[in-house]
């Protein structure tokens, strides 16, 4: 059996090539170190968006399967559970009540936000029969809908559409270039974190019986998973907007191919989803070059798209 994770990594660094060499300026690669063009084209842009993009599929995909651990559930992620807007709230209200915060301040309020979102979301499936699994997709969709509506709201209110826009409905890459793309660091050092939690993640999937007879105290573990998914979606909206389905089909897909060992599959969770994201975005690129089509768009239709064919096919039996 073929191990994935680097097949995988090739792929991913193969389209990392492809992201840096396609834009609207045309540059010789050979010549970065002589040229001061290339080089400014090279640093200041290209590497900068590649970078942002792999981090970012990378991180939203681990929080994905973090959240539907927690959840044990595999039809949430965090685009559908109420975080992102969660997030978008809280950055809403640091630049409505304090305008001039450093990024880190945003940074802090948007990942409290988050983490308050996911806990309300949380609190509110705990009510749910515990046998109707298709309620707790839907009672985040609802939840994200009405959150979503009261940060609308409010930014109309408040003459704020326009970030409102660049937060919730864009999610794109263009913006990015370097001194504005870093706080995505985190979200990655976020994600990576998981993997050393991977088989407390597991045994809490169980359920939270199951994890204290094995002699696990769910809590920590459970505040160490919103921390990861919070973390992840304030940073991702702080920088590039909301990303669709990645959270949930990058899971979804894996899982089914390798199974459910989370120390085993979170790697290549990641890799999985920096390749969505990567492919994606090369093809909002080249499709009406040189202007380009939002990721968001690209994956709002793709993801949907996935989405459907793993919700109608099963997954198979051994």
């Amino acid at each position: 059996m073929t191990r994935p994770l680097p097949a995988m990594i090739v792929v991913m660094v193969l389209l990392m090539i492809v992201s840096v060499m396609i834009g609207a300026a045309s540059f010789d690669i050979f010549a970065a170190g002589s040229d001061p063009w290339t080089t400014m084209v090279l640093m200041e842009s290209r590497l900068p968006r590649t970078f942002s993009i792999v981090l970012t599929g990378a991180a939203l995909a681990v929080a994905g399967m973090v959240m539907q651990q927690l959840v044990r559930n595999k039809f949430v992620g965090p685009s559908s559970t109420g975080t992102t807007e969660s997030a978008a709230l809280g950055l809403l209200g640091i630049t409505i009540f304090v305008p001039e915060a450093p990024i880190w301040v945003k940074m802090i309020v948007a990942s409290l936000a988050a983490m308050a979102g996911t806990a309300l979301f949380m609190a509110l499936i705990r009510r749910l029969p515990p046998r109707e699994v298709m309620l707790v997709p839907i009672a985040g969709m609802i939840l994200a809908g009405v959150i979503g509506a009261v940060v609308t709201f409010i930014g109309w209110q408040t003459d704020l559409m326009q970030y409102i826009g660049t937060w919730l409905m864009t999610g794109e890459f263009s913006g990015v270039v370097a001194g504005r793309y870093e706080v995505l660091w985190f979200a990655g050092a976020a994600a990576a974190a998981s993997w050393f939690a991977a088989d407390r993640f597991a045994i809490l999937g169980l359920g939270e019986g199951v994890a204290r007879g094995l002699g696990l105290d769910p809590k920590p573990v459970m505040r160490l998973g919103l921390v990861v998914v919070s973390v992840t979606s304030a940073m991702v909206v702080v920088s590039v907007g909301m990303i669709p389905f990645v959270g949930l089909v990058v899971p979804n897909i894996v899982s089914r191919v390798m199974g459910d060992d989370l120390r085993r599959t979170l790697p290549v969770v990641a890799v999985s989803g920096a390749v969505l994201v990567l492919a994606c975005d090369i093809l909002g690129r080249i499709l009406r070059y040189p202007y380009e089509i939002p990721v968001g768009t690209i994956l709002g239709v793709l993801g949907s798209v996935v989405f459907l064919i793993l919700l109608y096919r099963p997954p198979r039996t051994a």
